[in-house]
C-alpha cells in the first residue's frame, strides 16, 4: 500500500522549491502560500515540516546536489520539462543529506513525475538518475568542497574581496547549518533557560535546538519570550538605558526589536511602510503585552512630531547574513538587487537626520554580509556631509566579544563567530552621534 500523505509531503517539497526557483518567492513566503491552498491544506504538522524540510536542504545544498545529478544525468533538461529537475533536486536532497531509505525516495520522485503532464516524459530518466545517485552520490559528496559549491559565484567573489578566502570560506561552511532558535526574554533568563531546555548565551538571551512549533513551547502564549537571533539582539542595546525615553524604530517589521526596545521601558514609535507586517509587530506587541505607536508610513517622508534622542535604522537589505535560516535568499538575491537596496539605505539614512535632536543617537544597522549595505554606507554617509560623529562600540556593550568589533568600533558580526554554540547570523551596525551644532 503506497504512502499517500508520504507522497503528498514530498509533493509540497517540490511545490515550495518551485515557488522559490521559478516563482522567486521567498521559502517562509511559499510556505504560507503553499499551505495555504488544496491539497497542502491538509498536511498534518509533521508533514508540513517534512515539506519545509526537504525544499530548505534542496536550497542549502543546491550547489553539491546539482554537481552530483550533472555527474549522471546525459542532458540538461529542457524548460518543457516543468517541474522534473526539481522533483530531481528533492529526491537527491532526500537521498544524500535526509536519510531516506533510497527506494522510497525514487519511487516518490517518479510518481510525482507521472503526476504531471510535463514531467512524466521524464520519468525513466529520473529513475535511472535518481538510482545512479543513491548507490554512488556520497563518493561524490566526500570530494566536493561543499562550502564553496552551494555559494552562487556572485556571493563568494563579494565575500572574497570584501574579507579574504578563508573568510568567505568560513561563512559559506557555517551556512550549511541551519541556525538554532534564539529567544529574547523579559526577565529571568536562567529560569527560562531551564523551562524551555535552552542554553544562556553571553548577551543574556536564549538558544536551544531548531525543531518543533514554537508557539507549543511553555511561555510563548503569555508573552514571556519573542524570537530573535543573538546577533539582531545587539544593536537596541547599543542604545543603552532607554526607559521611559522616546526612540523611533524605523523599517520595524517583523519587529524583534520594537519588542526588545519597549520591554526595556522605552516609548517606542514604530514605523513600517508595509501595513500587513505592521500588523503582525502589533500582534507580537499585544502577545507581549506591550505597547507601542505603531505608524504605516514610507519613512522616507514620514517624520515625527518633535525630533527624539534615539533612533534605530534597521535598513531594508539583502538579509545576506540571515542565509543560515532562510537558504533560499542565496538563489534569489542578485547584484543588481543590491544596488537598489543601498540607495533606500542612503534615503533613509538622510531623513534620520530630522528625526534626531542635537546629540541624538543613531544606530544603523542591517543584516547583510555585504559591505556595501554596511560599513560603505556609513562612510558615504559622513563623506557628504552628514551632522555626525562615531560614537564606538566597546566589547562590554556585546558580552564581551571583542571579535565582534571592528577597528573602527562598528559591530560586524559573521556566522561563524561563537561557532562553538552554533554560530550566529550576520549583522552589521554602525553608532552615531548628532553634533550639536
Amino acid at each position: 500500500m503506497k504512502d499517500q500523505q508520504g507522497l503528498l509531503a514530498r509533493q509540497a517539497g517540490v511545490w515550495l522549491l518551485q515557488a522559490v526557483l521559478r516563482r522567486n518567492l521567498g521559502l517562509d513566503e511559499a510556505l504560507l502560500a503553499g499551505f495555504g491552498e488544496a491539497p497542502f491544506r491538509a498536511l498534518p504538522p509533521r508533514d508540513r515540516a517534512f515539506a519545509r524540510m526537504i525544499a530548505a536542504t534542496s536550497l542549502r545544498r543546491m550547489g553539491q546536489i546539482d554537481a552530483v545529478l550533472r555527474h549522471f544525468q546525459t542532458r540538461r533538461l529542457p524548460p518543457r520539462a516543468g517541474p522534473a529537475q526539481n522533483i530531481l533536486r528533492t529526491a537527491a536532497a532526500q537521498i544524500l543529506f535526509l536519510g531516506t531509505a533510497a527506494h522510497a525516495a525514487v519511487s516518490n520522485a517518479v510518481e510525482l513525475a507521472d503526476k504531471d503532464s510535463d514531467a512524466r516524459h521524464y520519468k525513466g530518466m529520473i529513475n535511472a538518475v535518481l538510482r545512479k545517485v543513491a548507490s554512488a552520490g556520497q563518493a561524490l559528496l566526500a570530494a566536493q568542497d561543499a562550502g564553496r559549491l552551494n555559494t552562487p559565484e556572485w556571493l563568494w567573489e563579494s565575500w572574497r574581496i570584501a574579507y579574504d578566502e578563508p573568510t568567505a570560506h568560513a561563512i559559506a561552511t557555517a551556512h550549511l547549518n541551519e541556525a538554532p532558535l534564539d529567544i529574547s526574554v523579559r526577565s529571568d533568563a536562567a529560569g527560562w533557560a531551564q523551562r524551555l531546555e535552552a542554553q544562556l548565551l553571553p548577551t543574556g538571551g536564549l538558544r536551544r535546538a531548531a525543531g518543533g512549533r514554537i508557539e507549543d513551547l511553555p511561555g510563548f502564549d503569555a508573552g514571556e519570550w519573542w524570537v530573535q537571533d543573538m546577533a539582531a539582539s545587539l544593536p537596541a542595546r547599543l542604545f543603552g538605558d532607554v526607559a521611559g525615553k522616546p526612540v523611533i524604530d524605523l523599517c520595524a517589521a517583523p519587529g524583534g526589536k520594537t519588542l526588545q526596545l519597549a520591554a526595556a521601558g522605552a516609548i517606542v514609535t514604530a514605523v513600517d511602510r508595509s501595513a500587513p507586517r505592521m500588523r503582525r509587530v502589533e500582534e507580537n506587541l499585544a502577545r507581549m503585552k506591550l505597547t507601542s505607536i505603531c505608524v504605516t508610513a514610507d519613512a522616507t517622508e514620514w517624520r515625527p512630531p518633535a525630533p527624539v534622542d534615539y533612533l534605530l535604522l534597521d535598513a531594508p537589505c539583502s538579509a545576506t547574513g540571515t542565509i543560515r535560516r532562510h537558504p533560499d535568499i542565496a538563489w534569489r538575491k542578485t547584484q543588481s538587487q543590491i544596488d537598489g537596496l543601498v540607495a533606500l539605505q542612503d534615503r533613509l539614512l538622510s531623513a534620520a537626520i530630522d528625526m534626531l535632536a542635537p546629540g541624538g543617537t543613531l544606530i544603523f544597522c542591517t543584516c547583510s554580509l555585504q559591505p556595501e549595505e554596511g560599513p560603505e554606507r556609513i562612510e558615504a554617509f559622513l563623506a557628504k556631509g552628514a551632522p555626525f560623529t562615531r560614537a564606538p562600540i566597546r566589547a562590554e556593550e556585546v558580552g564581551g566579544m571583542a571579535e565582534l568589533i571592528t577597528p573602527l568600533g562598528e559591530l560586524r558580526t559573521l556566522p561563524f563567530h561563537l561557532a562553538e554554540l552554533g554560530g550566529m547570523d550576520g549583522f552589521y551596525a554602525a553608532r552615531l552621534q548628532k553634533n550639536r551644532n
